[in-house]
This record gives structure tokens, sequence and C-alpha cells, in this order.
């Protein structure tokens, strides 16, 4: 397939309410939408680079450059038969997994309209033996760190009456142990699971072996964000599974995890990986060690979000996803149909062509604050 042109536009689509972690507070998404025309389809993918480089060293601006200036003119004088010619085309440039993970989400969709079938039936493709997609996925609902332990407890309780049955909260120095106790206390029975985003250190053991009182279902990254090592150590003084995300960025990351016993639980986000192709890598890895892995949410649009639906149908993502319903983040998605939440707790999986959900460019159009467009 010969691309003929190339979109990128850098949104900022403002949050419904403020999400707060240890790295800080977001009133507003920043990421770069990107089209790949061809042959009379366009394929939509979402690089969720953000504005800052606190979850991850790139950003907006180092991916719109990596993206202008090195992977789309790769693409554009070269002939691509499948998505692998992609990989191979950028395999040169080092690192800037999100950028890559974005112009490969596009080329998906691409390939999947053209062959006029959902992404997630070409995911499944890869598994063989693995069946078909099925037509929802359990899905779970991430909470930032609320003004007070009470006001949290609030803040579940409007979740759980929405219908999400798993719980995450975010957890810092100082906002920890109270947090999850009152939780607790007021939903004995509930999902429960706790990220901290790097917040902690070994010297924080103590702290970290109090929330093993409270069965929840994992702690998400408690050290430092390219750790590994000293996860180990941490994982062998708990009961609770230790679940590794931010230190995770190829199946080679998650191998030497799993051999060092590090986490007993894997968090997969396409971006951070860079791309649906390393995360299928990890998928497997993963299902061949009996290891649990879900999806992960870096606060997508619906167009990242459909994606996403697509890879944690697949068997293998056990527990439920950071990957709730548009008008969790957003008074107006860009994409219709909307995301919404079943009564049950899941989301449907998109079955249409490829992302399976139609892009409003009008709503883009609003929330762009650059563009460039770029032809072969």
């Amino acid at each position: 397939m010969n691309i003929d042109r190339i979109t990128l536009q850098h949104i900022r689509l403002p949050l419904v309410q403020p999400f707060v972690t240890s790295m800080g507070r977001e009133d507003a998404v920043e990421h770069i939408i990107i089209r790949v025309d061809a042959e009379g389809l366009s394929g939509w993918g979402e690089c969720v680079a953000e504005s800052h480089p606190y979850y991850s060293p790139e950003t907006v601006q180092t991916a719109w450059h990596i993206l202008k200036d090195f992977m789309i003119p790769r693409i554009l004088k070269t002939e691509l038969p499948s998505v692998e010619a992609f990989s191979t085309a950028v395999s040169h440039i080092r690192g800037h997994r999100m950028a890559r993970a974005g112009l490969e989400a596009a080329l998906r969709d691409l390939y999947a309209k053209a062959e006029n079938c959902s992404l997630a039936s070409t995911l499944y493709r890869a598994l063989p033996g693995a069946g078909s997609s099925p037509e929802r996925v359990e899905v779970g609902v991430s909470i930032g760190i609320q003004e007070s332990p009470e006001a949290l407890v609030k803040k579940v309780e409007t979740y759980l009456q929405e219908g999400y049955r798993r719980v995450k909260i975010k957890i810092a120095p100082g906002r920890d142990v109270k947090d999850v106790e009152t939780l607790r206390r007021a939903f004995p029975d509930l999902r429960l699971q706790v990220d901290a985003n790097s917040a902690y250190t070994l010297s924080d053991m103590a702290l970290l072996k109090a929330l093993d009182d409270f069965e929840l279902l994992l702690i998400e990254q408690p050290l430092g964000h390219e750790d590994i090592y000293q996860h180990s150590l941490l994982q062998r003084e708990l009961r609770t599974p230790l679940c590794l995300d931010e230190s995770i960025h190829s199946a080679a990351d998650a191998e030497a995890a799993l051999a060092l016993d590090a986490c007993r639980i894997i968090n997969i986000k396409p971006g951070r990986v860079g791309g649906l192709g390393e995360s299928l890598k990890i998928h497997d890895l993963c299902v061949s060690r009996g290891i649990p892995i879900w999806h992960g949410g870096m606060l997508e649009s619906g167009i990242g979000r459909a994606a996403n639906l697509a890879l944690a149908s697949l068997p293998g993502f056990t527990l439920p996803g950071d990957i709730s319903a548009s008008a969790r983040y957003f008074r107006e998605d860009i994409v219709e149909p909307e995301f919404v939440l079943n009564p049950d707790g899941s989301m449907d999986v998109p079955t249409g062509p490829g992302i399976g959900v139609r892009v409003r460019e009008d709503v883009l159009k609003r929330v762009t604050v650059d563009l460039l467009s770029v032809s072969a």
C-alpha cells in the first residue's frame, strides 16, 4: 500500500474534572492524533505522549519532531505491504515508543479497513487457536487523589453506582494507607488496587507492607520508574502482587521482570511499549508463563480507547483494564458512538471496520491547537 498523506493534530481535550496523581495535576489531555490516508481510506491513531515528561521522557513536542522529521519521511517513500513493513522501515530509530505506537496504530486501523474487518479480529489472527473476539470486556475505573479520604469514598460510591466493579486509586506519600483503610472500611468487598506511579523507595518498606492488610488486587509501580531489581526485593516482602507499568518498555523487560520475580502482574499500555505489535509479544510471554495481564490507560480519546478495547479483548487479559467510558473523562469525545459502560461493568468491543468508530472531525477541529499535513 502506498501512503498518500499523513496528518498530525496536536489536541487539547479538557477533562471533566482534574486528574491528580503523585506526578501532578492534569486539567486537559494533550495528545497527537495521527491520520494516515491511502487509496481512499483513512486510518486513525493516537500518540499518548503528554505535554510534560513526568510519566515518560517523551512529550507532545518530542513525538511531533520524531514523527515529522524521521518516521513520516521513511514511510512516505516506501511501499508498505503490511504493518510489519512499517516496523522494519523505522527499526533504526531508537526509543520514541509513543511516537512509534501512535503511527503504528493508525496504520493498523488503515489495513484493517482495507480488509473490511475489525482491528480486534486482526489481532486475534495473530493468536492461532484464540477463536473470535468477545463482544464485550470487563473494565474498571481509575480515580485520582481526592481532597480527603472521605471525598474519595464519595467519589468511589459514584462510580460504583454507574456500574464499575473494579476501582484503582492513585496513592502518594501522605495519601496512602489512610485512604485505603477508609475505602476498605466503606466497601469491604470492593475489587480494589492502588497505583503509586513510582512515588516510593525501599525505605518505605514498612508503609508498603501495611497495604498487605487490605486485600488489594495489586500494588502498581511503587518504586522507581526504570527499576526492576528493587521491585524484586520488595515483592519478596509482600503478599500482595506487585504490578509493573513504567518499568516495562518491551517484551525483553517483561521477561527480565518475571525472571527476577519483580512482579506477578503486568500492565500493558501500547504507547509505553511501542505499539500493538510489542504488546502482543508481552501478551504471549505472560500467557505462556501464567502471568495475569491487564490494560492500562493514558486518558485516551475515543480513538485510542477503541484500539485499547481491541487489545484488551484478547485472552490473557484477565483483570479489568483502565478503559472507562468517554463521559468519565470528557464532556464530548472526538468519536461516535462514544464509549459507554454496560450495566454489568463491561464495555462493547467495536466490531466495525478498523477501530470501529467514526472520528468527529468537527470536534477534532475545535480541540486542535496545531496541525501538520505531509503528502507523498
